[in-house]
């Protein structure tokens, strides 16, 4: 059996609604052979998740605000304490590097909420889950202002295309 991690801040309406309809995605009837862990992506600073938890995952699905152009500083911490241990790789000038980790390879989806913009957030977790050499396994969502109905729906969605492709 597969396993995929859903990490996520959610510490607005907004942000619960959407994580709430990425695990729905994640745990459709047609889907099979997948086990979906949810972390808040604070258990990483509380140390109730750790890197065990990142390294035991198939595939990963990450939720965040986008707080003054960047991810959360939750999500932030997630990345800070887990990186190296879960196989980032940085180039002697500290860009990223080319990763050989053993997360190398693994499928990811990505969705971000903001109020007025959400690139420099979507740019800095893209950053550095390459620099851990994840694949991006579909287009990321970018809910801006209040969430409506087309939102919930490719939140439902994303969390049901990255599961799938861990699917048996």
């Amino acid at each position: 059996m597969s396993t995929l991690l859903v990490i996520h801040h959610s510490p607005t309406r907004a942000l619960q609604a959407l994580t709430e309809q990425v695990l729905a995605g994640t745990r459709d009837d047609s889907l099979e052979g997948v086990e979906v862990v949810e972390r808040p992506a604070l258990a990483f600073a509380t140390g109730d998740a750790d890197a065990d938890d990142l390294l035991a995952a198939d595939g990963f699905v990450l939720g965040t605000t986008a707080n003054f152009g960047y991810m959360s500083g939750a999500l932030k911490h997630v990345f800070d304490s887990t990186f190296l241990q879960v196989g980032g790789a940085l180039d002697p000038s500290g860009a990223a590097g080319e990763s050989a980790g053993a997360t190398k390879g693994r499928p990811f989806g990505l969705y971000v909420h903001g109020r007025y913009d959400t690139t420099g957030a979507v740019r800095s977790v893209l950053s550095i889950t390459g620099a851990l050499g994840w694949k991006q396994g579909y287009d990321v969502l970018e809910a801006m202002g209040d969430v409506d109905d087309a939102d919930l729906e490719a939140a439902y969605e994303l969390g049901g295309t990255i599961a799938a492709l861990l699917s048996v």
